[in-house]
């Protein structure tokens, strides 16, 4: 991870007293050893207050008002999953509206949403502090760099969020662009925006399963018409090295409407997999994505995130019918919150790597914002949707806790 070296050695001089040689014929008063050894502690004294006030202070990030020590020698570990939803009126931080590259769909509040408490809430975790957004530090922290997310529509609406945020410090929007002139769409592979004026890009790759998706193999069943190469990860991937900051998901895309029900099933090298569970795949292929972390990242230069699987609030009814009951506000910290499968087996493919992954967990926490989904206000309000999430909203939280790790050099725990 790139950090901010701020270890200072303070390097002493031994310092001694020594007499001159006195001729015999010389008598020094002994009372004179009073005053240098008075003028040696003072000296001393002061050189430790200059210290202090000078050499401490470089020690410091300060964080908008949070001032967080950083070494690279140590790092403190903090669960940002465990605390609370608290009100703070001084969110949203941006308007959809004025950001070019916030998609239509996920702009609620120009879409139609009249409440707005739903962008009143910030995630406060019980044991550290994760501090609020300051776009000035964060600009210049990017400066130079190249960030990489990849993944599905929800790693898109993270990217979007990332943007929106960070173009609130920039006096020149038009100095902000997509590299290709392109529009953001939901089928395209790659997008990617350059803020010129500090020569960073902010990319996004769509990757939904990090795994090849291809056509049926020779002599395959008739109901199989396309599967997943397990064992071989997306052919895009070769554009995601040589990135400073990698910010990797997957979830939304593993399930049975998305799979069996199309057709697609799973493939290891030339074996079909008929019989293998969706839960008992998605861990082949996260296996598959750790490999080639491990061979393909460069540890001295790239931080790695994994972000867990975000929780959708689909409610399903006796006749099987999908429906999306959101609510005003946040559900109570005393809900029952069921573990995911995809955050677990996540949880356990990192922990068996060498390579350091942090851990975005972010599921518990969007656990509780059943208020915070699209809904009924999108670009197609006749088509409910409780699985992706209002754009200012949740994604900008699950930023705030990214920086949080990059600018800190705080650790997820193990």
């Amino acid at each position: 991870m790139h950090t901010f070296n701020r270890s200072v050695s303070l390097n002493r001089r031994a310092l001694s007293v020594g007499s001159p040689r006195l001729g015999r014929s010389t008598v020094v008063s002994r009372h004179l050893h009073v005053p240098i050894v008075i003028g040696f502690l003072f000296t001393f004294l002061l050189a430790i207050s200059a210290s202090y006030i000078f050499v401490v202070p470089s020690l410091k990030h300060t964080f908008n008002g949070d001032t967080i020590s950083q070494s690279n020698e140590s790092t403190s570990v903090c669960d940002v999953s465990d605390g609370s939803w608290v009100r703070d009126d001084s969110h949203p931080l941006y308007n959809a509206s004025e950001c070019p590259f916030a998609e239509q769909g996920f702009n609620c509040l120009g879409n139609g949403r009249t409440d707005e408490e739903y962008l009143k809430w910030r995630w406060k975790p019980k044991n550290c502090v994760v501090p609020k957004f300051d776009v000035r530090t964060i600009l210049e922290w990017l400066r130079n760099r190249r960030l990489v997310f990849v993944g599905d529509s929800m790693s898109r609406s993270q990217w979007e969020s990332l943007i929106c945020l960070l173009m609130t410090g920039v006096e020149d929007k038009k100095s902000v662009y997509e590299v290709n002139g392109s529009m953001i769409t939901k089928r395209i592979r790659f997008l990617g925006v350059r803020f010129s004026s500090f020569n960073f890009t902010i990319e996004f790759f769509r990757s939904v399963f990090l795994v090849q998706h291809g056509w049926t193999p020779r002599h395959a069943p008739r109901r199989v018409r396309s599967t997943l190469k397990l064992d071989k990860l997306d052919d895009i991937s070769i554009h995601w090295v040589d990135s400073d900051v990698l910010i990797f998901n997957t979830g939304q895309w593993w399930v049975p409407g998305k799979l069996f029900e199309t057709g697609c099933y799973f493939q290891v090298r030339s074996s079909l997999k008929l019989g293998l569970s969706i839960p008992g795949a998605f861990r082949v292929a996260l296996e598959t994505w750790a490999s080639w972390v491990e061979r393909a990242i460069d540890r001295k230069r790239t931080s790695v995130f994994f972000r867990t699987f975000e929780p959708s609030h689909w409610s399903i009814s006796d006749q099987r019918i999908r429906s999306c009951n959101m609510t005003r506000y946040p559900l109570p910290e005393d809900s029952k919150r069921d573990p995911h499968v995809f955050a677990d087996i996540a949880e356990e493919v990192v922990k068996n790597m060498s390579f350091p992954i942090t851990l975005l967990r972010i599921t518990s926490l969007s656990a509780f914002r059943i208020d915070a989904h699209v809904g009924n206000w999108s670009d197609n309000p006749s088509v409910a949707d409780c699985s992706h999430w209002c754009l200012p909203g949740l994604p900008d939280m699950w930023n705030e806790i990214l920086l949080y790790y990059l600018l800190t050099n705080h650790e997820s725990p193990p």
